[in-house]
Order: C-alpha cells, then structure tokens, then sequence
C-alpha cells in the first residue's frame, strides 16, 4: 500500500470530490495541503464553487484539464459512482478519504488499471513522510 500512495503523491493534478467553501469540512483542510505540496487541485462539488481560489465544476467530466487523481471526500455509498466517472476520463489514480469504503469500486478501479487507495488521508500521509 505504501508503495501505491508514495506514487499517488507523486502525481500533480488532483480533482477533490466532495471539496467546498466550508473549512469546517475535512476536504478544506486537506485540499489547503495538498496546494502547499504543490498539487494543482480541482475542485468537485456539485455546488461548483471556487475553492483556495481555484475554479470548481460540478462534475469530474466538465474538468477541461487532464487530472492525475481523484480524491474522494463523499460518502461511501456515492464512491463507487465517483470511481466509475474517475475510470471513464482516464485518470491515474483514485483515492478513497479515511473512512470511505468501497472494495468493489476499488478493484473496478485497480482492474482498469489505476493506482487506487482506500482509507487513508494524503494530508496523513505526508506528516509521516515529513
């Protein structure tokens, strides 16, 4: 697994799904790290709107950027949909936000050959690597 999120972390642009305005979310705080990090992040929410001053769509296919990872931050019902949408614009990698579950969206996602991680928080994971 580590192996997995050493090279999720390497890649760039980063949509976040679930990502709005309100910093008492969990997607702010991370969203804010990963730009530090030196990801572009995107965000996704169906309210559209402009998050850390980056522009936000509605759905991952109105992205007119090539995204590298989707990062998850919706509940676990909705995830699969979301790893299905991730599949079909061709992206690298999916990432499931601490306690989003879903093995079988995850092994949709590993059979199309992405990088995949579930359960686990970038924001996490790179304090231990700091």
């Amino acid at each position: 697994m580590s192996d997995q999120i050493d090279q999720l972390l390497a890649l760039k642009t980063w949509a976040v799904v679930g990502l709005s305005n309100n910093s008492e979310r969990a997607a702010y705080g991370v969203a804010k790290i990963l730009i530090q990090k030196g990801h572009t992040v995107i965000p996704v929410h169906p309210k559209a709107e402009s998050v850390h001053g980056q522009k936000g769509y509605a759905k991952l296919s109105e992205v007119p950027v090539q995204i590298d990872v989707v990062d998850i931050f919706v509940n676990s019902e909705l995830a699969g949909g979301v790893v299905n949408e991730a599949i079909e614009i061709g992206v690298k990698g999916v990432w499931l936000q601490l306690d989003v579950i879903d093995a079988a969206a995850i092994s949709r996602a590993k059979d199309a050959g992405l990088l995949a991680v579930m359960n686990h928080c970038p924001a996490i994971e790179y304090k231990k690597r700091a």
